[in-house]
């Protein structure tokens, strides 16, 4: 009898294609007669188009449109689909709202030629008043609106302003985060085709492909079921690829115009206007503490930048609300309007940029107290959910911060600064505590059991590569009772059956569970025929006397006696048996607090002379519930400290003060971390039992290791030199001023 398919070491089902280029992308969908868009985008940030001449742009060969405001499909007012989406740029009105907006559209049968015609597309504008800068514009600063019930932007228990004044020890801090883009290797692109006047198919590169259905019906004026949306691969998204963006309209209202299929494309500068990014934080911290450091307050109050037009809230406060046991906590955001893009969610939206400031707080803190900052952490050790009132569902943090000091060597950490070298590097070790929710929402999947044993599953979810594809084969294979070779899972359709997003780290525990309730239930159906069939092996017998393995029921007491599953089929007289679920939210999670936790420890080396930082190890330890592919949950933990460690020394996107135009618009000017600023990773992984959290026992994994890390790296340079750098990245020239 196999083993079961769910923790074992399996290679991406779909690796095999990637590296031999057969994956198609969304943009490599073969699509006849296809034409190819351009977007032209403005150069003022605020304003109104005075004059748009497009006349030498439509005269060059090849070109089949050139679209604006003056002459573009009227579309309907509310283009949006829920509170959730963004506002979209559609060529409806002459307003500028930030720099590079869509204003012109450019569609013509080669691409060289829509960009060349681009080029040409003069504009004449009237300029308004700007403003750029969150701090300028802190005192206009406002309280946003609460966006969902599991989003409130403030909060508060106890008495935050005593707990402070009767404190023994208080540090009051204000640590900043700056702007920063996505970058997924595959740029956003979407293939839109018409199929008469009503119906169209949208190939998109998506981390959501129902959320893209909704927002194009309402944008196009569309019946949501004449809208299908494909996407098969997906080349990394990080959350700019969770929402519907201006591109997708824009591409489904030029093959409209047209009359045929039309590609569109975003070039990586566009990418840092039109697709949104992390936006910059100002977080004030404050803590207190008594003598043996029990924490007696915590308040943390963030302010971050949106677009004047739209209003996106990163919720940086929410760890302060929950990581320790602490009675008097205060959470605040605020919001400043500046004439830029609309920010968006990025990996561990809130999570990550606030979890640097709480997290470099408490270190701060540890040394007025001249405690080791991990035993600070344990002092503070919240039991239960300290906001919800509610015992966790599961938590391994205590295991975690064991298990990743013994592996680390934190014991051998003296604790003051500079007091570890190499020659002329100094040497620090940092530590910071790592958290994130486990969500699940309702999703939807299908099984089919074919005639030759074969098992079909199909869900209309995403796999942004993190292996999707492959875990959901894993969970099928377990829920029916087949081997993992025999199962072949489909997903990226809108004619499959309903998902959320692939976003907040959620599909394994939403579609997972969907996967693994309509194997067990296609299972219990053919339970149901075979002992009703007067001629199978197990007619008559109990439901409960029957189990299932490698193809075939059988009876418990008698594992002989086998009713092979194409015998099952075969007796039907079908070509398959079919059975399709909707799963909800486990009712269990209402009585708990679903998180995943962690602990992130870091040793940078400093040149002493010339302020460079590298990192030269880390070790990461996590409790994030059943592990259901070691390979690929290993992968997902060290990129996203990968991602961490290009968000404390690296990431920062700089936009040019006179027009708010990104100035650090492609690879060369963006740094991300190479292969030569990454070191060895050492992940531990924490096993948990949680029968709580869904029906698979997973709490989600992909975004939990960007947590934390930047904190930890930021800790360990102050370690090693001295100095706090409290304002992301940490570049040399901070440490020499």
């Amino acid at each position: 009898m196999s083993s079961p398919a769910i923790g074992k070491r399996i290679e991406r089902v779909d690796a095999r294609l990637k590296v031999r280029g057969k994956a198609d992308y969304a943009a490599e969908i073969g699509v006849a007669n296809v034409a190819y868009a351009v977007i032209v985008g403005s150069t003022i940030a605020r304003g109104r188009i005075a004059d748009i001449d497009t006349r030498t742009a439509e005269r060059v060969p090849g070109v089949l449109a050139v679209l604006t405001h003056v002459n573009a499909p009227r579309l309907p007012k509310a283009n949006r689909a829920s509170p959730q989406d963004r506002v979209l740029q559609l060529l409806q009105d002459d307003q500028v709202l930030y720099c590079d907006q869509p204003i012109a559209l450019v569609v013509a049968d080669t691409l060289e030629r829509a960009q060349e015609a681009a080029s040409l597309v003069t504009v004449r504008y009237t300029p308004g008043s700007t403003a750029f800068d969150i701090q300028t514009e802190m005192p206009r600063a406002y309280a946003p609106a609460a966006t969902d019930p599991g989003r409130k932007p403030d909060s508060s228990r106890g008495d935050v302003d005593q707990g402070l004044s009767t404190a023994a020890v208080r540090i009051e801090q204000t640590y900043t985060t700056p702007a920063q883009h996505h970058n997924p290797m595959e740029p956003h692109a979407t293939i839109a085709v018409w199929q008469g006047a009503e119906r169209v198919t949208l190939y998109d590169s998506t981390q959501g492909i129902f959320g893209v259905k909704r927002k194009m019906a309402a944008a196009l004026g569309l019946s949501a079921a004449n809208v299908r949306v494909i996407s098969h691969y997906v080349g990394g998204g990080f959350g700019c690829k969770g929402s519907p963006w201006s591109h997708v309209a824009l591409a489904a209202m030029a093959a409209r115009v047209v009359g045929r299929g039309v590609k569109l494309v975003l070039t990586r500068q566009q990418m840092f206007a039109l697709v949104g990014n992390r936006p910059r934080t100002v977080q004030r911290v404050s803590l207190g503490a008594d003598r043996e450091g029990k924490l007696t307050a915590i308040r943390h109050d963030v302010t971050s930048e949106t677009s004047r037009f739209d209003e996106f809230v990163e919720l940086s406060g929410k760890p302060a609300r929950m990581l320790y046991a602490c009675p008097n906590v205060k959470t605040s955001h605020r919001l400043v309007r500046l004439d830029i893009p609309t920010p968006t969610f990025t990996r561990a939206p809130g999570q990550a940029s606030g979890s640097f400031a709480l997290e470099s707080a408490i270190d701060e803190l540890a040394y007025a107290l001249k405690i080791d900052p991990l035993e600070l952490r344990l002092r503070n050790y919240a039991e239960s959910d300290p906001d919800e009132n509610k015992p966790w569902s599961s938590k391994s943090l205590k295991e975690c911060y064991r298990r990743g000091a013994d592996r680390f060597g934190w014991a051998k950490r003296p604790h003051e600064p500079r007091s570890m070298r190499s020659g002329h590097d100094l040497i620090g070790w940092g530590v910071a505590t790592a958290t994130y929710p486990a969500r699940q929402s309702t999703s939807s999947a299908i099984a089919r059991l074919r005639a030759d044993g074969t098992a079909l599953f199909q869900a209309g979810t995403q796999d942004i590569g993190t292996g999707t594809y492959t875990i959901m084969s894993q969970i099928a294979a377990d829920a029916l009772g087949v081997s993992f070779e025999r199962v072949r899972f489909e997903l990226g359709d809108t004619v499959f059956p309903e998902t959320p997003m692939s976003a907040g780290s959620q599909t394994a525990s939403s579609t997972g569970s969907a996967v693994k309730r309509a194997g067990v239930e296609l299972r219990a159906k053919l339970i149901e025929m075979s002992i009703a069939h007067a001629e199978s092996p197990l007619r008559g017998l109990e439901r409960e006397a029957i189990d299932a393995a490698d193809g075939a029921l059988f009876a418990k007491d008698d594992p002989k006696k086998r009713d092979l599953y194409t015998a099952v089929v075969a007796r039907a007289g079908q070509p398959e048996i079919v059975v399709q679920v909707v799963n909800k939210e486990k009712e269990d999670r209402k009585s708990y607090s679903c998180h995943s936790f962690g602990a992130q420890f870091a040793e940078v080396r400093v040149d002493e002379d010339l302020g460079e930082v590298r990192v030269t190890r880390c070790v990461g330890a996590f409790g994030a519930g059943k592990i259901l592919n070691s390979l690929t949950a290993r992968s997902q933990f060290q990129g996203a400290i990968v991602w961490g460690i290009g968000f404390a020394l690296e990431e920062r996107t700089v936009r040019d003060p006179r027009t708010g135009r990104a100035v650090t618009r492609d690879l060369a000017d963006y740094h991300v971390p190479v292969h030569a600023d990454v070191p060895n990773i050492d992940i531990v992984v924490v096993d948990e039992e949680d029968a709580h959290v869904n029906e698979i026992g997973a709490k989600g994994i992909g975004e939990i290791g960007i947590t934390g890390i930047a904190a930890a790296i930021a800790n360990a340079v102050f370690h090693a030199t001295g100095r706090r750098i409290r304002d992301l990245p940490i570049t040399l020239d901070k440490l020499l001023s």
